[in-house]
């Protein structure tokens, strides 16, 4: 009986915790990143993050292969935008990555030699 009353006071106690608030908010809006990005994209990435002393430090935007639909840099602003919406703030660093298929071999040309 003892431990229920304590584990019920706990959880009262951590629900007004605002490091509690801060990560199922964080949650939240991982998720509302990784919608925007799916809509605009089709592509639906994973959306991860880190705050320190209640300020976003980082994102990862890890999407679940190459995306060759547009340039680098447009996603990367795709993605800033997303980010900056919906946690209503910049982080330090946004990473974006991709995973790929081992097996599949790149189809980029080799650099020329310039003579």
């Amino acid at each position: 009986m003892q431990k229920a009353i304590a584990a019920v006071i706990l959880a009262t106690t951590l629900t007004g915790c605002d490091a509690v608030n801060t990560m199922t908010e964080g949650f939240k809006h991982a998720k509302a990143v990784e919608a925007d990005l799916a809509e605009m994209t089709g592509v639906k990435p994973n959306v991860g993050f880190s705050w320190n002393n209640g300020r976003l430090t980082s994102v990862t935007v890890s999407f679940p292969k190459l995306y060759e639909d547009k340039p680098l840099r447009e996603l990367a602003a795709l993605s800033r935008a997303a980010v900056a919406k919906e946690f209503k703030q910049t982080p330090k660093t946004i990473l974006l990555s991709f995973a790929i298929d081992p097996a599949t071999t790149a189809e980029a040309e080799m650099p020329r030699a310039v003579n």
